[in-house]
Parts: C-alpha cells; sequence; structure tokens
C-alpha cells in the first residue's frame, strides 16, 4: 500500500510502517494516548510481527498518523488494535483515510472489530460512519477503568 492522497489543503501519504518508525510511533502513543500509551515491546511487536498491517501518514514527510490490524486469518476476523492521529493533524479527515486504508488492506477479512473509549465521541462518530456497529461494552477496560466500547464492520461480499 502506498498511496498519495489530496485532502482538502493537506496532501499526505499513507505507506506501509516498519521498524524504523519505532520513535515516531512512541510519540505518537504518548501525545494520543496519555493513560493508555503502549509500552516500548508492544509497539516493537506491532511493527515487526507478521499478520499485522501497519500503516502510517505523512504529511510533509512528517508521521502524522498510524493504524494497526492484528489479523486472526482462521476467523477471518481483525481487530483494529490502534489508530491515532496527532492532535495538529486532526479534523482534515486523516484517520478516516487511515482507516480506510487499512479495511483495503483487509479485504480477505469479513468482520473487523475495535475497542474505544465510551467518551471518545468523535472517534465512535467517525466509526459509525464508516459502518461499524456498537457490539459490546467491555467494562473497565482501560488503565483508569473507564469502559471500552466494542465496535464491529461485516463485509458481506469480500472475497477470501
Amino acid at each position: 500500500m502506498d498511496t498519495t492522497q489530496q485532502m482538502p489543503e493537506v496532501l499526505y501519504n499513507i505507506t506501509q510502517a516498519s521498524w524504523r518508525d519505532l520513535n515516531a510511533l512512541r510519540d505518537l502513543e504518548k501525545v494520543c494516548f496519555p493513560k493508555d500509551a503502549w509500552p516500548l515491546w508492544d509497539l516493537v511487536a506491532v511493527l515487526t510481527l507478521p499478520n499485522v498491517v501497519r500503516l502510517k501518514a505523512e504529511i510533509d514527510g512528517r508521521f502524522a498518523g498510524f493504524v494497526a490490524a492484528d489479523i486472526r486469518t482462521s476467523e477471518k476476523l481483525a481487530w483494529i488494535a490502534t489508530i491515532g492521529v496527532l492532535p495538529e493533524f486532526r479534523n482534515q479527515g486523516l484517520g478516516a483515510a487511515l482507516l480506510e486504508a487499512c479495511e483495503v488492506e483487509l479485504t480477505a477479512i469479513h468482520r473487523i472489530r475495535l475497542c474505544v473509549r465510551v467518551s471518545n465521541d468523535p472517534a465512535i462518530h467517525l466509526y459509525e460512519q464508516h459502518g461499524y456497529s456498537r457490539v459490546e461494552i467491555w467494562p473497565r477496560y482501560y488503565s483508569d477503568h473507564e469502559n471500552a466500547l466494542v465496535m464491529e464492520k461485516i463485509f458481506f461480499e469480500r472475497t477470501g
């Protein structure tokens, strides 16, 4: 996957992420998820393990966003493990672009799930706009004991 797209007033590029993006991803995690930033080893894993879709978004050569999905082929299911956009690049469609690019990479998958804080209304709205439905609540899921909303998108006409 290597796409260059034009958002209104912003040129961005979405490409595969690799271990070379570790420091930029660490910084993004700390900014986007201050309560739940992944530890170093989880970041190394998401950038190196097989069966993981890992995409980064860059604007003017700067790391601006990231999405990763864990593919569970035997279940024809993938979990979007993380998706984040740095604050200075939000509200410009980059989160939606990352989500859509990730879905394209998951064409053999029939169900995609993700978790989101129940208080994260902008993210919930984004996911609902892209066809995700509310499935269940996981009580006290996050480190501060906030509940997680599990959302799912089902693709009926995919090959794989």
